[in-house]
Parts: structure tokens; C-alpha cells; sequence
């Protein structure tokens, strides 16, 4: 069968697009299951495509197919819902099925409230999605099969029809018996394991994984990242809950990526209380450069009720931990929970001050099915899923709670991330690394990369630019202090032009040129640093190896009538 899988957008718009924009992992490894079992698999990733019916359409008319798979995380349910539409207009006969943890979740509101979806899988779905579309092959209807992990509409004998869902499909146990997606996609985003043995009340992975964790081999993980590498692939995000809940298998993984000679960058996500000085330090010579934390709040008791079950203790060992050896500990934050107040908030700022994190994203709290916060909600609001029936892709916790207000929350997330912001330049300067030679080019590289985040994006928007310069100054000043590093070398010379310190500019980039000979950028600000000096022939010898590059065609020809206007008449 023809099969088009469909990441579908969101009906809000994001201030970081990029939350948003990735294709689940799980789709891949549907693809890659798929095309193991003669199906041809096709991904499309829609995130972008709100408001864009016509584009849709033409896109589906390219794309015919037997079987429309569509990825709902729960935000993403309504755009997945207008694209099953448009889908059922132009292919009236294919079939439309849905999963993931949003379909999971609301399989019976969606499949009674939507008849373009004709079929619901629900939790894992590669052997499911496969059983699914061999029943369809057989008699175009799942009755015909008595398949585990399936919803769908079935006809009764009075001529209307009852939504039924079969019995739970088991966890799929040797996840290395599955197809490496990485054979047929090219992706990004990467996962050692699945599920997670904690039961956060704001999460849904307790529900949708059940609270077990199963894990690749770090050899059939690794072989991934080696394939995606020899396709240009340099920087992973491992999108783990618990990268690093198995420490051996971690430290198996970065011994892997090092003895395969990988030269790749990648962050992780883990939990406060898993990270030990020997696994930090095998990560981070394997390449890791960030690693992000659910620190949620500085309360204990506001972590208490969202039963996360981590100690301050543990969560100042592991930023400490984390960023001395060379690795961006970004802190996730959530604000606007039961019992919160400007005390807890207060608690939060505490506690963002004395783990100095180089990184911090803040939510408001969201109530999502599947949790343990929405299950208290359905009882306390005597509501049912039907909820969702109208067109929102959330509720706030504060929504719920007549103790919490609007202004009140949004002002929480305000002080909070402008103190993270206030605070940030003299997080960065207090950095400290640990005194290990083998990391000493990891450190130049985690240095000279922290003050490219100052100097572009975010952070250069929102931190003054005085204090900014400085502190990219400083911090390139202490990469080349570990080694030589090339992104050091270039930052600090650039920064010495927007100076106009062309001197100082020439001598570093010329340093920079000693180490780095075949680097076009270095030679290019070198001879923009000269020529602002007035060393024409000089800028004309170091530009002349890239003279098939615009740029430095268009400074030769500035050198060569700078010279001849120099020349007697």
C-alpha cells in the first residue's frame, strides 16, 4: 500500500517556531517499519501549512495513497482534523488513521466526533499500524482482525454504529528487533529509549508508556547516528525523557561514538538525579554540549504536587556537575501550579540563583489528557473529553482555579524570565570548568559557542549590548586560553572591528590564520580589518587563495583601486 505519514500543524502560533516544527521520532521508525514490509511510505511534515488549505490540497493531489497517517501529540489535533478533511475531498476512498498520545488519549471523543478519521491507534504503533493496514488489504475494514491497539466505528445490526476499541496492544520488548529509520529517513531527532519509570501529575508519558522504560543496544543506537552522519548529519537531539537513567549503556554509547571516530555535536534531556562526574565526562567527549533538566519549580512543595520527585540537593550537584564540565545545563520551568505563589515564585528565583543555569524555558502549566492533573480535572469540573469539542489546543491549569488569575500567572512568568535574563551575563561569567586536559578543546569549544549565544538570537536581544560585548570578549578570550579555537578566533577578531581596534582585530585574526590556514572567514574579516587600515596589499595577498569567493572579489577590486589611485600621475 501507499502510505502518507502527516506531522500536522498547530492552530497557535509559537514565539519559537521550532517547538513545534520536528517530525516525531515515533513517525520514522512507522516509516521505517512500513517500508521493512513492502508498504511505501511517504512523510510530510505540515507544521507550517496553517491557513494554507490550497497548498494542502496540492500536496495531498501529489501524494495519492491507500492510507493517510496523521501524528497528534494533542496540540497539533485540530490541524490533523482540517488536513483529514481536505484528505477525505480529494481521496474520498483512502483511509485515515490517527496516533500518537493525543489520538491516544481521546480516541473515543475523536472517532465519535470526526468521521473523517476512520481508525485510531493507540500507544505503539509499528506492529499495530502494520496488523491495521493488512486487515485493510484483506476486507477494507479492521473487523476483520481482531488487532490489538486499535479504535475505529463499527456498524450495528439497527443500522447506526458504536465506537469500539480492542484490548491494549503489548510493549513492543527488543526495540532493536525494529528497522533502523535511519536506513530510509533523514533526521535530526534521535532516542536511546522509550517511556519513563517516574509519574509526573503534568505528563503523559505514564499513561502512554505505562511507566516502563525499554532501551536500544548502544551499538543499534550508535549505527543510527553513524548513518545519518555519512549522510551530512552533524548535530543530534536526543529526545529521551531519561537519556541517562542506565549509566553503563550511556558511557557504552559515548565510548561507541569515539571509537567510530564521529565528529557530531548533540544534546540530551535528563533527570537531576542521574548524572554522575565519569558519565558527564564520557558525554561530553563524545560530543554532548547541552544537556536539559526538569527542574519545574524551586518549591519543594510545589514539586511535591506535581509529584516530581527530585531534591534541591541533587539539582544544584547536577548543573554544577553538568556545565563545569563543558555542557549548557538548560533548566525547564513550570509556573502557575496549584498552591503557587509569589513565595513559591520567590522560592523559584532562589533557587535559579544558586544553580546559575546557562539556559531556561518557562511554561504556564497545561492540563493535558492523558495526565494525572487532567483526571482530577474531569472530576472536580464534572466534565467528560467532549471538552475538546471546541477549537483550543489546551486549558491552563489557572484557567481551573479560582485561586490563580490571569494577570496573576502571567505576571509570575514575566518575573521570572527577567530575572533569568538580568541574571544571565553573571551566570556565564562565574562559569567555572573543571581542570581536565582531554576536555581542554571541548572547553575552548563550549566557550567560544556560549558567546555566539550573546552575540545572535535570543540572548542578544534581551541582554544590553555594553555588558553583552564585554562578556563575549571575555568569554572568547577564555576559550583561546584552553586552546586553539576557531570560532574564537574569528568571534574576537569581529568584535574587535565592531571596536575598531583594527589592530588588535589583525593580530588575532592573523593568529587565527596561523592555526587555520585554509579558513575563508578568517581571511575575509582579516582583510576587512586591513583595508580599514589602509594595508591594501597586504588585504589583496590575504584574500587572493579566495578570489572565487563574491566577497573577497569585491575587496580585491576595492584594494586594487585604492593602489592605483596611490600610484603617480
Amino acid at each position: 500500500m501507499n502510505v502518507v505519514l502527516i506531522h500536522p500543524y498547530c492552530i497557535e502560533d509559537r514565539v519559537h517556531a521550532d517547538e513545534v516544527a520536528v517530525v516525531p521520532m515515533g513517525v520514522y521508525y512507522i516509516g521505517a517499519m512500513l517500508m521493512e514490509h513492502g508498504h511505501h511510505a511517504v512523510i510530510v511534515n505540515m507544521h507550517d501549512l496553517k491557513g494554507r488549505n490550497r497548498q494542502i490540497s496540492r500536496i495531498i493531489a501529489r501524494q495519492p495513497a491507500d492510507v493517510y497517517g496523521f501524528s497528534v501529540l494533542h496540540a497539533n489535533r485540530w490541524g490533523a482534523i482540517d488536513i483529514a478533511r481536505i484528505v477525505r475531498q480529494i481521496n474520498p476512498t483512502a483511509k485515515i488513521v490517527f496516533g500518537g498520545p493525543g489520538a491516544t488519549f481521546l480516541w473515543r471523543h475523536l472517532l465519535m466526533s470526526h468521521l473523517e478519521i476512520d481508525a485510531i491507534v493507540i500507544g505503539e504503533g509499528e506492529h499495530t499500524f502494520i496488523d491495521l493496514l493488512d486487515a485493510y488489504g484483506r476486507s477494507n475494514h479492521p473487523d476483520s482482525a481482531d488487532i490489538p491497539g486499535i479504535a475505529f466505528r463499527r456498524s450495528t445490526a439497527d443500522g447506526k454504529w458504536q465506537v469500539v476499541r480492542n484490548r491494549s496492544a503489548d510493549l513492543i520488548s527488543d526495540l532493536d528487533a525494529l528497522p533502523n529509520p535511519a536506513k530510509y529517513f533523514t533526521y535530526q531527532h534521535v532516542a536511546l529509549t522509550r517511556g519513563c519509570p517516574w509519574a509526573c501529575t503534568f505528563c503523559g508519558s505514564p499513561a502512554f508508556w505505562r511507566q516502563r522504560v525499554r532501551s536500544h543496544s548502544a551499538a543499534y543506537f550508535v549505527d543510527q547516528l553513524e548513518m545519518l552522519h555519512q549522510r551530512g548529519v552533524t548535530s543530534f537531539y536526543v529526545s529521551d525523557d531519561t537519556f541517562t537513567l542506565n549509566r553503563k549503556r550511556v558511557i557504552a554509547v559515548c565510548r561507541d561514538i569515539l571509537a567510530r571516530k564521529l565528529t557530531i555535536q548533540w544534546v540530551a534531556i535528563a533527570r537531576v538525579s542521574d548524572v554522575d562526574e565519569e558519565m558527564l565526562t564520557w558525554m561530553r567527549r563524545a560530543g554532548c554540549s547541552q544537556i536539559s533538566f526538569g527542574v519545574e519549580s524551586g518549591s519543594p512543595r510545589i514539586r511535591q504536587t506535581l509529584n516530581k520527585q527530585i531534591h534541591t540537593q541533587d539539582i544544584q550537584r547536577a548543573f554544577a556537575l553538568t556545565q563545569s564540565h563543558g555542557m549548557l545545563a538548560r533548566a525547564y520551568f513550570i509556573y502557575g501550579c496549584p498552591g503557587e505563589t509569589w513565595e513559591t515564585i520567590q522560592e523559584t528565583l532562589d533557587l535559579m540563583d544558586a544553580i546559575q543555569p546557562l539556559g531556561a524555558i518557562f511554561y504556564i502549566l497545561d492540563i493535558f489528557p492523558g495526565t494525572a492533573l487532567y483526571n482530577n480535572f474531569l472530576t472536580r469540573a464534572q466534565a467528560t473529553d467532549d471538552i475538546w469539542a471546541e477549537r483550543v489546543e489546551d486549558i491552563l491549569y489557572f484557567q481551573t482555579d479560582a485561586s490563580l488569575t490571569q494577570d496573576q500567572v502571567l505576571a509570575f512568568g514575566k518575573t521570572l524570565r527577567d530575572h533569568f535574563y538580568q541574571k544571565l551575563p553573571t551566570f556565564a561569567e562565574n562559569l567555572t570548568l573543571v581542570d581536565k586536559p582531554d576536555l581542554y578543546t571541548r572547553h575552548a569549544d563550549f566557550l567560544s559557542r556560549l558567546a555566539m549565544t550573546f552575540s545572535h538570537g535570543d540572548y542578544a536581544r534581551r541582554i544590553d549590548a555594553g555588558r553583552a560585548d564585554r562578556l563575549i570578549r571575555h568569554l572568547y578570550e577564555r576559550a583561546l586560553g584552553y586552546c586553539p579555537d576557531h570560532r574564537a578566533y574569528l568571534g574576537l577578531g569581529l568584535v574587535y572591528q565592531r571596536e575598531r581596534r583594527f589592530e588588535l582585530s589583525v593580530d588575532i585574526l592573523t593568529k587565527g590564520i596561523d592555526h587555520f590556514p585554509e579558513s575563508e572567514n578568517l581571511s575575509l574579516a582579516l582583510g576587512v580589518s586591513l583595508i580599514n587600515l589602509g594595508r591594501f596589499k597586504l588585504a589583496q595577498a590575504c584574500l587572493a587563495p579566495f578570489a572565487h569567493a563574491p566577497d573577497a572579489r569585491a575587496m580585491i577590486a576595492v584594494c586594487r583601486d585604492k593602489l592605483n589611485d596611490r600610484r603617480p600621475r
